[in-house]
C-alpha cells in the first residue's frame, strides 16, 4: 500500500509566487478540500485469485509467517518504509498552539513531500494530548505500524524533552524537523554563503535571535561544524553564565556559546558579528546592521515576514537568505528531511546522528556547488537532485557510525 497525492493547487501563501500566476485563498481551499492524501494499492485485485492472495486465505501464510520470525515484516509489509509525522499541534508555523485537528492540515502537507521528494510513504498522526510520557507511550504502542518518527510542530522546551525521551524508547530514526531540518539546511546555507565570499566558518561570530526548537538546534549544529563563536539571545537577550531563568537546556547552551562573554540585547550581540541568523519571529531595526562587520552575510528566516525584509538587509548585507520562497537563497527544510528519513531507512538505521546530520548539510551544499553565487548559496526546494544526493550522504553516515 501506499500514499498517494491528490491532485491539488500549490498550497502557499496568497500573494505573488514566483514562476506562476497569483495564489488566491480561493485556490489554496479548493487545494486542500478532502484532504491532501489517499491511499493506493500496489497490488491490483481484478480477480478471485487476486483476491485470495491480497487477502484471506493467502495472507495468512505471510502472518503466520512473520509471527514466527519478526524480522520478515520489514520485507512483507510497508512498516519499516513508512515514516508517521507526529504533532501535539502546540507550535504550527507561525499561527502558534492551535491544537491537533487544525494542525492535521500541515502534517498531510508533510507527509506530501515525503512521497513527492523522498519517494516513502507517510502518514499524519496528530495527538489530542501536550503530556510527553502519553506521546510516548502512544508511539511505543503503535510501533509495529511504522518505521520513523517525524516530530513536528511541538513547543519548545517540550520538544527536547519529548525527542530524547523517543529516541530512548524507540528502536527506530526519530527526529524533530523543527529542531534539525532548520539547522541541516542552515548549515549547508552557511557553508555557501562562506565560499562564494571565500571566507572561513571558524573564524566568524554568528549571532542567533531565538533559543526555541530551531534556534538551539542551530546552535547546536554550527558548533559541531566548527564556528568560531556563537551569541545566542531569547526574549530577554543574551544568553550568558550567571543569567537567573534559564531552562535547562538554555544553562546548556550558556555554556557552550558566547565565548565573547556577551550580555544585553541585540544591539551588543550585533556589535562587529559576522553572521545573523533570525529565528524568533521578531522584527530587528535595520540601523543594527549597520554595527556588524563589514559585509555580513543575513539569514532573516522567521515566515510569513523575515526579521528584517530581505530587500533592506540587501543594503548592507552581502548575501542575504530567508525562509520565503518568493526571494533568492530560501531556507526550506524540505532540502533535509525526505533525503535524511530515506537515507536512515535505506541503511536500516536505529538513530539520526550527529555525524548524519552533518553529512546531510554536506551534501545539500555539494549540490550547489558549481553554481554558487550571492543569490544562490544552496539549491531550490524543488531541486530533484538533492533527495538523493541527502539519502546516500545520510546512509553512509550511519553505516559508518555504527547504526545501521
Amino acid at each position: 500500500m501506499e500514499i498517494s497525492w491528490k491532485t491539488a493547487s500549490p498550497a502557499v501563501a496568497p500573494g505573488p509566487v514566483t514562476g506562476g500566476a497569483p495564489v488566491t485563498s480561493e485556490d489554496i481551499f479548493a487545494g486542500h478540500q478532502g484532504g491532501k492524501l489517499g491511499v493506493a494499492a500496489t497490488r491490483p485485485i481484478s480477480s478471485s485469485r487476486d483476491l485470495s492472495i491480497a487477502y484471506t486465505p493467502g495472507v495468512a501464510q505471510v502472518s503466520k509467517a512473520i509471527a514466527e520470525d519478526a524480522r520478515l515484516a520489514a520485507r512483507y509489509t510497508w512498516a519499516h518504509r513508512l515514516v508517521v509525522v507526529v504533532s501535539d499541534g502546540t507550535a504550527v508555523l507561525g499561527l502558534g498552539d492551535i491544537g491537533a485537528s487544525a494542525s492535521l492540515p500541515v502534517m498531510e502537507g508533510k507527509a506530501v513531500l515525503f512521497k513527492t521528494f523522498g519517494g516513502l510513504d507517510s502518514i499524519p498522526l496528530v495527538l489530542d494530548t501536550t503530556d510527553v510520557d502519553e506521546i510516548v507511550q502512544t508511539l511505543v504502542r503503535l510501533r509495529p505500524s511504522f518505521g520513523a518518527v517525524n516530530l513536528e510542530d511541538i513547543a519548545a522546551p517540550r520538544c527536547f524533552e519529548l525527542e530524547a525521551k523517543l529516541i530512548d524508547a524507540l528502536d527506530c530514526p526519530v527526529m524533530h524537523d523543527d529542531q534539525h531540518g532548520t539547522a541541516i539546511v542552515v548549515l549547508a546555507a552557511l557553508r555557501g554563503a562562506n565560499r562564494v565570499l571565500g571566507r572561513d566558518l571558524g573564524k566568524q561570530r554568528v549571532v542567533i535571535s531565538g533559543a526555541g526548537a530551531a534556534g538551539v538546534a542551530c546552535a547546536k549544529i554550527l558548533l559541531t561544524a566548527g564556528v568560531g563563536d556563537i551569541t545566542l539571545l531569547d526574549s530577554r537577550g543574551i544568553i550568558h553564565v550567571g543569567r537567573d531563568g534559564l531552562t535547562p537546556v538554555k544553562q546548556e547552551m550558556a555554556w557552550t556559546t558566547n565565548k565573547a562573554g556577551l550580555t544585553g540585547g541585540l544591539p551588543e550581540a550585533l556589535d562587529g558579528a559576522d553572521v545573523f541568523i533570525g529565528l524568533s519571529g521578531a522584527t530587528i531595526d535595520e540601523t543594527l546592521l549597520k554595527t556588524m562587520a563589514d559585509d555580513p552575510i543575513v539569514f532573516a528566516l522567521s515566515n510569513p515576514d523575515p526579521e528584517v525584509h530581505p530587500e533592506v538587509a540587501a543594503q548592507y548585507a552581502s548575501i542575504v537568505a530567508t525562509g520565503r520562497s518568493d526571494f533568492p537563497n530560501q531556507i526550506n527544510n524540505v532540502l533535509a528531511f525526505p533525503g535524511v528519513f530515506r537515507g536512515a531507512l535505506d541503511a536500516g538505521a536505529r538513530a539520526i546522528t550527529d555525524e548524519m546530520k552533518l553529512a546531510a548539510a554536506d551534501a545539500i551544499a555539494a549540490v550547489a556547488a558549481d553554481e554558487l553565487a550571492p543569490d544562490k548559496i544552496v539549491p531550490s526546494a524543488l531541486d530533484p537532485r538533492v533527495a538523493p544526493a541527502v539519502a546516500a550522504a545520510v546512509a553512509q553516515a550511519a553505516r559508518e557510525s555504527g547504526v545501521a
